[in-house]
Formats: structure tokens, sequence, C-alpha cells
């Protein structure tokens, strides 16, 4: 048994190359584990498959079916799941007034609903062994939600929200749960979010915030990120402790957000105005 504690298997989501869950499937690799990446699509995780070291399999957080044929055959394999990390999320940038519900539904399934599958998936195993951790990963955006990203930072509140819940529902059965909250990180999410923006119907209040909505996609990718790896370290080391945290925030702007959460509203909105709601032209 001591080889196998020794040698913690973590199950993380959302593995695609240039992303944070690979920056954490090679740390947790690098410190011991035994790392199963997963992704929508296997093409997106080439090169972690060609590593030995990583059990890569596809998986999509939105299905059920998905779901839980990932969790039994990594059980099947390894007989343990001992880290679970939510890590698959998608952006979705444009005002509310005018964003498709639909859009607003696939948001929520990935990053809402995607963590709670997964987490309904692992518990009954890791519930039966009396230990595990469950690692959700959050956003700092939720401490001073701005325009054009109303979507994101709500599907991120409310996953801030239900990790606050089963913190405390699920530490009667030995296991952990960990909120990671990531400032600015160098990532592809960008990619995310200008294929949310481009896929919008044609704007027609915000028509002449059409500029500062596309600069809210790379917003995170624009202010110096901190690097994917250096986050990686920092949260891997914080998830394998033997008594982690129950909340980790780390990257470019966390300080400051943190800061902005406890001015007064009238500060907060005026600089997140003066930031975000530039008007450009007047287009007839």
């Amino acid at each position: 048994m001591g080889s196998s504690d020794e040698m913690p298997v973590v199950l993380i989501t959302g593995c695609s190359k240039g992303g944070i869950g690979y920056a954490l499937a090679r740390e947790f690799s690098a410190n011991g584990c035994r790392v199963v990446a997963t992704s929508r699509s296997q093409s997106t995780m080439s090169d972690l498959e060609k590593d030995p070291k990583f059990f890569v399999q596809e998986l999509d957080v939105q299905s059920e079916q998905s779901v839980s044929k990932a969790v039994s055959e990594v059980i099947d394999k390894y007989g343990q799941i001992d880290v679970l990390v939510n890590n698959a999320g998608v952006q979705c940038i444009g005002p509310l007034a005018e964003i498709p519900i639909k859009a607003m539904e696939n948001t929520f399934n990935t990053n809402v609903f995607g963590s709670i599958r997964m987490t309904q998936a692992v518990v009954p195993h890791m519930a039966s062994k009396r230990k595990g951790k469950i690692v959700n990963i959050g956003s700092i955006s939720i401490m001073a939600p701005g325009p054009w990203s109303g979507v994101y930072t709500a599907s991120k509140a409310a996953l801030h929200a239900l990790t606050d819940t089963l913190r405390l529902e699920l530490r009667p059965f030995g296991i952990d749960v960990i909120n990671i909250v990531p400032g600015g990180i160098q990532s592809n999410i960008a990619d995310s979010a200008i294929t949310s923006f481009n896929n919008l119907p044609e704007l027609k209040l915000y028509k002449p915030f059409q500029e500062s909505i596309r600069q809210r996609a790379f917003l995170s990718q624009n202010i110096k990120p901190t690097p994917a790896e250096t986050f990686a370290k920092e949260t891997v080391s914080v998830v394998l402790k033997k008594n982690p945290p129950a909340w980790f925030s780390t990257g470019r702007l966390s300080t400051v957000m943190a800061i902005m959460h406890h001015m007064p509203i009238f500060v907060k909105d005026f600089l997140l105005t003066r930031s975000f709601m530039k008007m450009g032209a007047k287009t007839e």
C-alpha cells in the first residue's frame, strides 16, 4: 500500500496544450504523481500522449457518460483517484443583454456542471477510502466583476459558492476541497474568449463598444500574465500539502483584485467603467 500512497493518482480535466491544465499535469508528474490528463479532444494533448508517464484520456465534462467512463477506467487501471482537479473551463465574452442564452448555458455546463459531474463521479470512491482532494479552479474575476465577461465571472462565482459548500459537506468523509483562484495566467483561454466573441450575433445596442469587448477577450493575456509553469509550481506544492488550505490565490493582479473586492461599490464601478467601457466611433 505504501508505494501507491507515495505516488498519488491525479485526474485533471482540460489539459490541452498551452493551458493551465497542461502545466499542472507536467508539474504533478514532476512531483512524483501518476497523472491522468484529460481533454475533450485527444489531439490537443499529443505530446503528453507520447510521454509514458501520463495516462491520456478523452473526456467531455458536459457528458455524464464520458465522465463515468473515464473515472471507472482510471479506477480500473490504478485502483484509486487521490486528487481531482476540475480545470476544464471556457470563456464567454459579450454584453449580458445580447449574449444568446445558448452560449451562457454552454459556459455554465462546462464551468459549473462539468465540475459537479466530475465531483459526483469521484466522491463515492474517495469516501470509501476516507481520503481524497478535490481542487476547483475558480477565478479572481469574481472579486470585482466587470463588463463584458459577466457569464464567465458568474459561472466562476457559482463554482466558488459550490466549493465552499462541498468543503463542509465532504469533510466528514476525509475529503479536502480546495479553491484555487488564479489571477492573470499565461494560457490559451483567450482562444475560447475570441471564439465566443466571434460567434456572437451582430451587436445592436452595444455596437459602439465592439472594440472594448474584443479587447476584454484578450485581457488576461495582455497584462504581463504569470507564466503557467510558475502558477503550476505554486499550486501543486499547496495541493500536495498534508493539510492544504481551503483557498489559494496567485497570479497577476490577484492582490489588486482582492483589494478591489473591499472597495466601496461606487469606487469599483468608476474604475471598471474607466477600464472597460470605452466607446468607439458611432456607427450608423
